[in-house]
């Protein structure tokens, strides 16, 4: 009569119901793909962005001193708070955001990263943008 010897799993203990053991080779390569991947699609986004910089400067120039101009009237010559002047912005500012100083009566807009611009009220002439410098 023959006898068979059953297999241990390699590991010397007993092996889970329900679990398949990892298959070869498959634990590093995989990772390091997706840092390639995401390497490609920053370097892909640098590109485009150097390249389209011209007009998104334009772009966020014009809507800061957009911004910074209507925000300063709404708020010191129409006397609402900040908070409902941020409504008065169009569609495709969102990413401007306001912010207010009361002691020099100044709107401050501002493209994250990018640009910002400050409307002063001045008595006699409303909202005047502050002086370009480049």
């Amino acid at each position: 009569m023959a006898t068979t010897k059953q297999k241990r799993p390699a590991s010397g203990g007993r092996q889970r119901r329900g679990t398949a053991p990892a298959p070869r080779g498959s634990g590093g390569r995989s990772s390091g793909r997706w840092w390639w991947i995401v390497l490609l699609i920053g370097v892909i986004g640098a590109g485009a962005a150097y390249y389209y910089r011209a007009p998104i400067q334009g772009y966020t120039g014009a809507g800061t001193a957009y911004a910074a101009r209507v925000g300063c009237s709404c708020r010191f010559v129409a006397g609402r708070d900040i908070e409902d002047c941020e409504k008065d912005r169009i569609a495709g500012m969102e990413a401007i955001s306001l912010s207010e100083d009361l002691a020099s009566k100044s709107v401050t807009a501002s493209f994250p990263l990018l640009k910002s611009d400050t409307a002063t009220y001045r008595e006699g002439y409303g909202c005047v943008l502050q002086e370009y410098r480049d």
